[in-house]
């Protein structure tokens, strides 16, 4: 079986990208492959400001990455990049960590104007770590994602049809080349 492990930069739990990611991890459970989470921010962030390679948690999290055949790259972009949380995790990773794995960038934003932060900030920093596959990028604007928080503090996240239509279209990629 297939392992797709989603890597989320964002330092808040209730970001709009959590929707995306997590109609991107429900498309994949149903169509079979087995899915997991790293989101970055759940890390203790003493080991990630501290670099500290040899924490527990941040070994489980690389391991993750390692036993996966493809990883979903997803943060919100903060001064026209992906988020200092993300690259601190990163930044942990062992130098070839993403060779061989297969990559979707999925990013959301407050506004089309840095729809290029995938091109030019992610993916040179992933290129030198092995990455060479990518699927599709999937990148989103904060309008494109509604949520609603409920009485227990949970939020519910709800897709634009255009979003969920690129989102399917992604994964459908993905899952062709895992197969």
């Amino acid at each position: 079986m297939h392992k797709v492990v989603i890597l989320s930069g964002s330092p808040n739990s209730s970001s709009r990208l959590n929707g995306m990611t997590n109609y991107i991890r429900q498309t994949l459970s149903e169509a079979g492959f087995q899915t997991a989470a790293i989101h970055v921010v759940d890390l203790p962030p003493e080991d990630l400001v501290y670099t500290r390679f040899n924490s527990p948690h941040i070994i489980a999290a690389n391991e993750l990455i390692d036993q996966a055949d493809a990883v979903i790259v997803a943060s919100p972009v903060y001064k026209a990049s992906f988020t200092g949380v993300l690259k601190a995790y990163i930044d942990l990773l062992p130098q070839k960590g993403f060779e061989g794995k297969i990559i979707t960038p999925v990013f959301i934003a407050g506004s089309m104007a840095h729809l290029l932060a995938i091109d030019y900030s992610l993916k040179p920093v992933l290129a030198s770590m092995g990455a060479r596959q990518y699927t599709k990028s999937v990148y989103a604007t904060d309008s494109a994602v509604t949520r609603e928080q409920l009485e227990s503090g949970e939020y519910i996240f709800t897709l634009d049809a255009d979003t969920q239509t690129r989102l399917s279209e992604t994964v459908k990629e993905l899952t062709k080349y895992l197969q």
